[in-house]
């Protein structure tokens, strides 16, 4: 017995110096029968421990929605305490008129682009329509997959029917964190008609059973202050006013980038865009086609693989011996060019 201990010791310590390792998972609740999450330290990611100590102290929580690597490592960049794989990538990245569309497969792609960019928040994925609600067991292996596939540390599901509440529990008794969502549910889409606010009521947002927080979307401010006041777990709000314990916006909607004609015509009221970065793309790629279109780009700058004089003639010479005269003459032309634009220093490789 004590040749295993001491075996079993050198194992965890063999794993705590790995590489793999560098990321505190924090996928499992508190009080579970896998001890809860990590000791959390600053310089380490976001836990659930972390995010009920800063609830505790009235210290509202950020939460920013990403689909994709280089977003993902802006939040991170930004110290956001969390991020939401959401499924309105169906929209934002792919394009349709609704979130639901989008299988579990896109989205474990989009769950793990994520996890590879944001190192410290915690990482939450959305369990997609269709993914979850056949049976408590359906559900329970799609979290598993978003977990173990998808690199994320919890998931998140809609509404607070009775057969979502089940769902919500049988996830959690597996082991795996819960966020819930009320108000505005975005996959009921067929059943409303339309994008309409649903559960204006703290009934519904009290469902929740063993989540260990909630999404309250586009609900009064009143209903989600009192919902914030009633539940012991954190509100998120997204359209719900100021009285939540954090807020959560998706990346493309508080830069200001283009978007799906959809969100053109339905522009959330409740979004603020902090930056205008779709105008910005917008004027970059019109310079980019101005400057390829009058042969100003690529210049000598961007042009840095160099050749010698004399590896270019004895460059030319054997284009010549092969019978490639044409070839030759390009050659020779686009090394004077570049010759004289650098002793020029315009930049410009445009024909005279």
């Amino acid at each position: 017995m004590a040749v295993f201990f001491s075996a079993l010791s050198r194992t965890k310590s063999a794993l705590r110096s790995h590489s793999v390792f560098l990321r505190c998972m924090s996928n499992v609740p508190e009080n579970t029968v896998y001890g809860g999450p990590k000791p959390q330290n600053p310089n380490q990611r976001v836990t659930l421990t972390h995010l009920k100590q800063k609830y505790r102290k009235g210290q509202p929580i950020t939460v920013v929605t990403a689909y994709d690597y280089p977003s993902a490592v802006h939040v991170d960049t930004a110290g956001i305490d969390m991020c939401l794989v959401g499924d309105s990538a169906a929209m934002v990245v792919h394009g349709h008129d609704t979130t639901l569309p989008i299988s579990l497969d896109e989205m474990l792609v989009h769950c793990r682009a994520v996890a590879r960019g944001a190192k410290r928040p915690l990482l939450v994925g959305d369990l997609s329509f269709g993914t979850y609600e056949s049976s408590t067991s359906q559900a329970v292996d799609t979290a598993v997959r978003v977990l173990k596939e998808g690199g994320m540390d919890a998931i998140k599901l809609e509404g607070g029917s009775l057969s979502r509440i089940t769902a919500a529990r049988g996830i959690v008794e597996a082991g795996i964190a819960v966020m819930g969502h009320v108000g505005l549910t975005p996959q009921a889409i067929s059943v409303l008609g339309g994008f309409r606010p649903q559960g204006k009521s703290v009934a519904t947002a009290v469902k929740e059973a063993g989540c260990f927080s909630v999404v309250l979307e586009c609900v009064p401010p009143p209903v989600a202050a009192a919902a914030t006041s009633a539940l012991r777990i954190p509100t998120i709000g997204i359209g719900a006013g100021p009285f939540c314990s954090g807020q959560v916006l998706v990346y493309h909607d508080l830069l200001g980038m283009l978007q799906h004609p959809h969100h053109a015509k339905v522009t959330p009221k409740f979004c603020k865009q902090y930056a205008g970065v779709g105008d910005v793309i917008n004027k970059a790629l019109l310079e980019y086609k101005k400057e390829v279109t009058n042969c100003s780009f690529p210049g000598p700058a961007h042009s840095p693989y160099k050749i010698s004089p004399s590896d270019v003639n004895g460059f030319l010479n054997e284009l010549q011996k092969l019978g490639l005269d044409n070839a030759a003459s390009a050659a020779a032309e686009a090394a004077e060019k570049i010759g004289r634009a650098e002793s020029s220093g315009d930049g410009s490789t445009a024909s005279d």
